[in-house]
C-alpha cells in the first residue's frame, strides 16, 4: 500500500487547501473559522454546555470528516475558555484520508488565533494509522479519538455516547457515498439522551434520512451566502448496549480513589489515565521501584508483529504502537528511546511471503520493504537478507517511560508493599500484605501480570509464564555503526550506555530468574543469524558467554495472546447467570453481569507491552468513567477478562 491513504491536496492562491480526490473545500473561503463557530459551536449550543459543565464533568463531541482539525481546535477553545478546570473534553472524529502532519501545520497556520493548540495538536500528529488512534492533549484534559478509515466502516466499531455532532465532510454533491441512511443510523446508536446534530448542509434527503433516524431536525439560517443548514436535537431512545457479559459495570459512585498493584507498564500506564481524570490512585509495588520485573529491561524494542488479516491482535497493536510512538515524545531522545527504526528481516521464504502480505496491506509509512541493499545502508552492518522496515518504530528503556507515566500529584508510589490477599467489605476493596491491611479503595486494578491467579484464584484466569532472558554485549567501535533495530528470531539493539541488547529466549519450563549461561550462548546464537557480520564487529568468537550481564523476566500471556483488559464477573455467578448458553450460544439473556464490583485487570501483555500496556490504561480509564472506548468495540470484547468464563460456559468445560 503506498501513502494514498493520506489526503491529496491542491492549495489556491489564498493559500487554502482544497481536496483532490473530492474536488471540494475545506471550509468556507469566506472564513472558515466563523462558518465553524456558527454552524457547530452554536447550534450544538457548545460554549452553554461547557459553562453548565459541573466539576469534574465531560462534553463528548462526535465528528464526520477531521480534515484540517480546525472543528476540532475550536471546539477546544471554546472549552479552554468556558468549561470548569478540572472538566475533560472527549473529541471523536472519522477520517478516510488524514492529512500529513505538513500539510496539516500549512492548513493551521492560516488561523493565527488557534496557535496555542494546533502546536500541541501537530506534535501530537505523529503515527497516524488505519484504525483508532488516541491523542492526548493539554494534560490529558483533552481526548482526541482518530478513527482513520471509510466513516461508514469506522462508526459500527465505536462505543461511545455523543453528547454533540458535528455533521461535516465533503458536500453530499461531492461525497455521496457518505450522506447515506446507514450513517444517520449509527449516529442515532451512538447519541446520548438530549444529544444535539448540526450540519452545513441543508440537502432534502439528508433532513429525511436525519429524521427517519430519530434527529427532530430543522432547517435554520446558514452560514454567509448559504441560505440554509440542518439543527436539532435527538429524541429517540438510546439504543442498548452489547451483550451483559461485555456491557459496561454501573460507574462506581462516591471518591474516585484506586488501588492499583503492580508498578509495571500495566500499572503505571492505569494510574496514569486514572489520575489524569482527578482520580487518587495509590500504586502498590512489591520491589523498590517502577519497572524491576518484565518492564526492566534497559532496551525493549517496539515489535509490530501484524497480521494482514484486520485480525482483533493486529488492530490493537496499530491503535498501541500509535498512542506509545506519541506518549515517548515526552522522553529524552537518545537516552530514553529513540526512534531509529526496525528492521524484521525476511530470514525465509515463508516469512518473506508473509511480508510481502503485511506490505501490501498497510501503508508504507509504517511498514514497508527493503532489498538486502537497501537494508544494510539503512542499518549499517552487513545482513543476510533485507525485509520490513517500520521507519516509526525503535527502542525504549521502559523503566524511563514507566517513570514518566506516574509523575503525577495524584498517583502514590508505594514501594516493598506486597499484596498476599484481597476482600470487599463495605463497598471498597482492602488489600492486605504481611502486616496488615495496606491499602483500601472502592476501586482495585490488577496490573500484577501473572500473580493475579495467586491473588484472585476461584477466577481461573489462564495466564501463563514465560521465561525470557536478554544480554548486555559491551559495544565495540565498529559495533557503533549499528543504526537501527534488527530482529530476526531474536532482536539486537544500537547501543545505548555503550552496550546493545540481545535477546530474549522464551522458556516455558523454568522457574528460575538467575540469568544462565545456556541462554546468553543462545543469544549470541540468534545474533550470529541476525547479522555474521555485527557478530564479528563485536568479536562473538572469543566472548565467553559466562561473562555477560544480562537478566531474566517472566513476561506473562493468555491463550489467544491478547492481553485482559476491563471488568471482572464473579466466576460461579456468571456460570449460573448464563448456564442458557451451554445449550445454545447465540442466546443473550437479559440477565445483567454479576460482577466483581470495582475490581479491574490488566494484564497478559506477553512481549508487547510497551505497544499495547499504555493504551489498554487508557482502556481501563474508558471502562471506569463510561468514556469513548479508544479501541474498536470487537477489540475491547477480544480482550475482555470474561472471554474465557464466557468460553468455558460454551464449550461446556
Amino acid at each position: 500500500m503506498s501513502d494514498a491513504h493520506n489526503a491529496q491536496l491542491d492549495w489556491d492562491e489564498h493559500g487554502q487547501p482544497l481536496s483532490r480526490s473530492y474536488g471540494d473545500v475545506y471550509f468556507s473561503r469566506a472564513n472558515g473559522l466563523e462558518e465553524t463557530r456558527h454552524v457547530f459551536l452554536a447550534h450544538n449550543q457548545i460554549i452553554e454546555r461547557c459553562q453548565a459543565l459541573p466539576a469534574g464533568g465531560r462534553l463528548v463531541i462526535g465528528e464526520t470528516g477531521f480534515g484540517t482539525g480546525l472543528n476540532f481546535l475550536c471546539a477546544w477553545q471554546a472549552f479552554a475558555e468556558h468549561a470548569p478546570r478540572d472538566a475533560r473534553l472527549h473529541f471523536v472524529s472519522v477520517e478516510k484520508f488524514p492529512l500529513t502532519q505538513t500539510d496539516l501545520q500549512r492548513a493551521l497556520a492560516l488561523w493565527p488565533e488557534l496557535a496555542p493548540y494546533a502546536e500541541q495538536l501537530l506534535a501530537q500528529y505523529r503515527a497516524i494509522h488505519p484504525g483508532f488512534q488516541r491523542l492526548l492533549l493539554d494534560g490529558g484534559r483533552v481526548v482526541l479519538t482518530l478513527m482513520i478509515g471509510d466513516v461508514l466502516e469506522c462508526l459500527p466499531q465505536l462505543d461511545a455516547r455523543v453528547d454533540a455532532w458535528f455533521l461535516d465532510g465533503f458536500a453530499p454533491a461531492k461525497n455521496p457515498e457518505m450522506w447515506a441512511d446507514s450513517l444517520f443510523t449509527e449516529l442515532a446508536r451512538l447519541s446520548a439522551p438530549g444529544a444535539t446534530l448540526a450540519t452545513f448542509t441543508s440537502a432534502g434527503f439528508v433532513r429525511r434520512g436525519l429524521i427517519a433516524a430519530g434527529f427532530a431536525v430543522q432547517r435554520v439560517k446558514g452560514f454567509g451566502h448559504k441560505r440554509e443548514m440542518l439543527a436539532g436535537p435527538f429524541q429517540a431512545e438510546p439504543a442498548p448496549r452489547s451483550a451483559p457479559w461485555f456491557a459496561r459495570p454501573l460507574l462506581p459512585t462516591g471518591d474516585r480513589q484506586a488501588v492499583v498493584i503492580g508498578a509495571g507498564l500495566a500499572g503505571c500506564a492505569t494510574a496514569a489515565s486514572l489520575a489524569a481524570r482527578g482520580w487518587h490512585v495509590t500504586l502498590l509495588e512489591r520491589h523498590d521501584d517502577v519497572a524491576r520485573e518484565a518492564s526492566g529491561n534497559p532496551q525493549g524494542v517496539l515489535y509490530l508483529k501484524l497480521s494482514a488479516h484486520g485480525t482483533a491482535l493486529s488492530r490493537l497493536i496499530v491503535a498501541g504502537f500509535g498512542h506509545t510512538r506519541r506518549l515517548l515524545a515526552r522522553l529524552q531522545r537518545g537516552v530514553d528511546w529513540d526512534a531509529c527504526g526496525v528492521l524484521q528481516l525476511a530470514f525465509d521464504a515463508k516469512e518473506a511471503e508473509r511480508q510481502n502480505k503485511l506490505a501490501a496491506a498497510f501503508p508504507d509509512d509504517l511498514l514497508h520493504a527493503l532489498t538486502k541493499d537497501e537494508a544494510e545502508a539503512r542499518s549499517g552492518i552487513g545482513l543476510p537478507a533485507g525485509g520490513l522496515f517500520y521507519p516509526d518504530a525503535g527502542w525504549v528503556h521502559p523503566p524511563a517511560l514507566c517513570r514518566q507515566l506516574v509523575q503525577h500529584p495524584l498517583i502514590e508510589l508505594r514501594p516493598y508493599q506486597e499484596a498476599l490477599s484481597l476482600s470487599r467489605q463495605q463497598e471498597r476493596w482492602c488489600i492486605e500484605g504481611q502486616n496488615g491491611v495496606l491499602a483500601e479503595a472502592p476501586v482495585l486494578v490488577l496490573a500484577c501480570a501473572a500473580e493475579i491467579g495467586r491473588l484472585l484464584p476461584e477466577a481461573n484466569l489462564p495466564l501463563k509464564r514465560i521465561r525470557g532472558q536478554i544480554s548486555r554485549l559491551p559495544a565495540s567501535t565498529a559495533s557503533r555503526a549499528l543504526r537501527t533495530v534488527v530482529c530476526a528470531e531474536g532482536y539486537v539493539a544500537p547501543a545505548r550506555d555503550d552496550e546493545h541488547t540481545l535477546g530474549a529466549s522464551f522458556d516455558f519450563h523454568s522457574d528460575d530468574l538467575a540469568p544462565s549461561v545456556a541462554e546468553h550462548a543462545g543469544n549470541l546464537e540468534l545474533l550470529r543469524e541476525i547479522s555474521q557480520d555485527l557478530a564479528e564487529r563485536l568479536d562473538t568468537q572469543t566472548l565467553d558467554p559466562a561473562t555477560l550481564q544480562g537478566r531474566a523476566a517472566f513476561r506473562c500471556t493468555s491463550p489467544d495472546y491478547l492481553p485482559l483488559v476491563g471488568p471482572m464477573a464473579e466466576q460461579q455467578a456468571f456460570n449460573d447467570a448464563y448456564a442458557v448458553l451451554a445449550k445454545d450460544a447465540r442466546q443473550v439473556p437479559e440477565t445483567p453481569c454479576p460482577w466483581l464490583e470495582g475490581l479491574y485487570i490488566n494484564s497478559g501483555h506477553g512481549s508487547r507491552g510497551l505497544i499495547t500496556a499504555p493504551l489498554s490504561g487508557e482502556l481501563i480509564a474508558a471502562w471506569l468513567e463510561d468514556e469513548p472506548l479508544p479501541l474498536p468495540r470487537e477489540v475491547a470484547e477480544a480482550c475482555h477478562p470474561n472471554r474465557f468464563m464466557l468460553r468455558r460456559l460454551i464449550r461446556g468445560s
